[in-house]
């Protein structure tokens, strides 16, 4: 038996396990800069790889999910969001025989982009950046990992691959970009389709984990949600009758999840059987999404979503921190407008290059929720 086992053995193997219309990596359209491939890694194991050991992946540790990231100890960051949904679109990708690697690295790359105080600061800076074409989080993630993240001499960024950077953009960019955008088409590839079900199902899911255990959610009013009813009644019949709240809730959390997952999966698998694509690229320009939940699940989920909007995003709690952090970022970004000489030299190096306002977001944006405080004490005490 040869133990090696080369790049060119694994695409061997990834091409007896996919389906047609998975993206196979020895397909890949390539990179920016060209490369020359790897020995023993394919290219969407390389971008993986890229991605887990970029500084803005490990700065999403201290980044707001849906509490400032400080609040609690178990509360969900952007950090173990990310992993959580990776675990998810890895699994799935599995059982529907798309590429597990390609689906993994989207969803680990998905968030790079996204500000401290999570959506809140995300508003502040497309307020700001309104007349200067616009932010938002994924096009910003693809900026982090096309220009961003400076790990090599021969390229700027990561210098991903075409389909990866696609998954990461999602839906194009209204401001101009360094780098040739990764090509778009009616519907992105099945991974990236599949990475953007694991993030809903992972923070809907998590969320709601994170409201009942800090009390904002009450169990009792989520009974006249169907699905949750649905899932109580699979739970409660399993547990002994003196067991502990936590693990109740625990328990129908993990059943939620097990629900939306198995559900994901079978219903992507029967419109694929349907649709029967021939390609990744046929797939891609299919009259619909091909992988989702079914529509019998899709009402009672966003029903869910829409509880967590009004109950848990918009309570009172939540809202209170989410205006602190609005104002700490806008005033951070207006006093590095009016004082540059406060910006690290390597931002303002780029003010040519990329417009002051843009490079100011781009710094604000990489940082994590306590850097950003530390920085508004700091400048707010030089005034």
């Amino acid at each position: 038996m040869k133990i090696l086992c080369t790049r060119s053995d694994q695409e061997a193997e990834e091409r007896g396990r996919l389906a047609p219309f998975g993206m196979a990596s020895a397909d890949s359209s390539g990179r920016v800069v060209p490369e020359p491939p790897h020995p023993y890694r394919t290219h969407f194991q390389r971008d993986r790889d890229r991605i887990v050991h970029a500084r803005a992946f490990r700065r999403l540790q201290y980044k707001t999910q849906v509490f400032v990231c400080h609040e609690g100890d178990h509360d969900r960051n952007r950090l173990t969001h990310t992993l959580e949904a990776a675990q998810i679109a890895r699994s799935v990708a599995r059982v529907l025989r798309l590429n597990e690697d390609l689906a993994e690295a989207v969803v680990l790359a998905h968030d790079l982009g996204h500000t401290p105080f999570g959506h809140a600061g995300e508003r502040v800076l497309a307020e700001l950046l309104r007349g200067e074409g616009g932010f938002d989080h994924n096009r910003q993630s693809l900026r982090v990992v096309d220009l961003l993240e400076q790990r090599y001499p021969a390229f700027r960024g990561l210098n991903l691959t075409d389909e990866t950077r696609g998954g990461i953009l999602k839906h194009g960019a209204r401001f101009p970009h360094p780098f040739p955008l990764p090509r778009l088409t009616p519907r992105p590839l099945l991974e990236a389709q599949l990475a953007d079900a694991a993030d809903e199902i992972a923070y809907t899911s998590h969320d709601l984990d994170d409201g009942l255990r800090a009390g904002i959610l009450e169990a009792g009013a989520l009974e006249k949600l169907s699905l949750w009813r649905e899932i109580s009644a699979r739970v409660t019949p399993r547990l002994p009758a003196q067991v502990d709240e936590s693990v109740r809730r625990s328990q129908q959390v993990i059943a939620l999840l097990d629900r939306l997952i198995t559900d994901l999966e079978e219903s992507s698998a029967a419109a694929l059987e349907a649709a029967a694509p021939a390609s990744p690229e046929e797939a891609r320009h299919a009259p619909k999404r091909l992988v989702g939940l079914s529509p019998g699940l899709r009402a009672p989920f966003l029903e869910l979503k829409g509880f967590l909007a009004e109950r848990f995003y918009h309570h009172p709690r939540v809202l209170e921190r989410t205006r602190r952090a609005e104002e700490v970022l806008r005033e951070l970004f207006g006093l590095y407008r009016k004082d540059p000489s406060a910006l690290p030299e390597t931002v303002r190096a780029r003010f040519d290059e990329d417009g002051e306002a843009r490079a100011i977001a781009d710094y604000v944006a990489g940082m994590t929720d306590r850097f950003a405080m530390a920085e508004h004490e700091r400048l707010r005490g030089r005034t």
